[in-house]
């Protein structure tokens, strides 16, 4: 570690697609586990529901963190750990990846030097260490800088910005160990429907009909719906132990997503809670694991999506809409995802923890 709490840390404050998070090089943190994420509590301002003593945003979006180093592979350029960082909990969790924060993650390891930029753009091969996979991410470089202007709209996010795609390869069962983690498209639990599926990130699909639901309802309404979310969780704590994910009482995964069918063009409709909150909008990988249910013969998903006619999943969310790009054989867990997003720098200097 560089420094101490007491001196500021170098932190880099940066929009990654649909979230907030702060990005730090893993040498200017403490080595210890333990100790680094209760560094992050304090810098992070939890627990607290305004997270008034702290920088973080007072919701989940906005409460990221990504640790970035010398990539620990020939195959990659950087190592990018991603920690959820609870609003209101003393928890900091490390189980899952979010691919919104990893758009930002190709600009801040050229602006922190971990990565030489190349004239015009330059491609930043990302090692996903919560999962073990591999992301590419096409960063704009005019002048060998990280531009981040650009005509790039993604939904969810205002203005215009420098695209930045992101590509995937062998996402399916990278947490859960397989595409399909109960060996069933569809199961029965707890008297519901749903279906267990993991393409980068653990989801449990339901029919929001099962619940009274038209799908379209918003997301101060949903989190205002206690029994709902009573539900869900009793759901969501019988699914992990299915989904090979044990106990996941304390834990972010898996992702409990309501599902109807899409009403502005897309391939089907969303309502995505992390993991007791609506989404404002669906994280990356939750919406590849999405597309890919729509694909895959017997899952809830299946009858109610519209398939593309090409290979353009738009998994709608209360704000917009996420594409999906896969190409490949879906349904036997190797095609290849890819997505748009766009990412800024907003801040760049030194947090303090005390």
């Amino acid at each position: 570690m560089s420094g101490t709490a007491g001196q500021g840390i170098p932190c880099l404050w940066m929009r990654g697609g649909t979230s907030k998070g702060a990005y730090f090089l893993a040498r200017d943190l403490p080595q210890d586990a333990a100790e680094r994420d209760a560094l992050l509590l304090r810098i992070m301002g939890s627990p607290d529901t305004h997270q008034i003593d702290g920088i973080g945003g007072a919701d989940p979006l906005t409460s990221k963190v990504a640790i970035l180093s010398p990539a620990s592979r020939e195959d990659a350029d950087v190592d990018y750990l991603f920690l959820q960082v609870s609003v209101d909990q003393p928890q900091v969790s490390a189980a899952q990846g979010c691919g919104n924060i990893l758009a930002g993650v190709g600009p801040a390891a050229i602006e922190r030097g971990l990565v030489p930029a190349s004239e015009g753009r330059t491609l930043v091969r990302i090692h996903m260490c919560n999962t073990g996979e591999i992301a590419t991410a096409e960063i704009r470089t005019p002048g060998g800088v990280v531009s981040y202007t650009g005509d790039t709209v993604i939904d969810g996010v205002p203005g215009r910005h420098a695209a930045v795609p992101l590509y995937f390869e062998k996402t399916a069962g990278s947490i859960c160990g397989s595409l399909l983690p109960t060996g069933n498209p569809m199961d029965r639990v707890l008297e519901t429907d749903l279906t267990c599926i993991d393409n980068g990130m653990p989801v449990v699909l339901l029919r929001a009909a099962d619940f009274g639901l038209t799908g379209q309802e918003g997301r101060t309404a949903l989190d205002a719906d206690t029994a709902l979310k009573q539900r869900l969780e009793a759901l969501r704590l019988t699914a992990g132990p299915l989904m090979n994910l044990g106990d996941v009482r304390d834990k972010t995964v898996p992702k409990m997503i309501l599902i109807s069918p899409p009403v502005a063009g897309g391939v089907i409709a969303t309502r995505s809670f992390i993991p007791h909150r609506c989404h404002a909008s669906i994280g990356v990988f939750a919406a590849v694991s999405v597309a890919t249910a729509c694909a895959v013969p017997g899952t809830v998903a299946e009858t109610l999506a519209r398939l593309p006619t090409d290979n353009r999943y738009r998994v709608e969310h209360p704000t917009g809409a996420a594409e999906v790009l896969l190409e490949g054989d879906v349904a036997g867990g190797t095609a290849q995802a890819g997505i748009m997003r766009t990412a800024r720098k907003l801040f760049d200097g030194l947090v303090f923890a005390d």
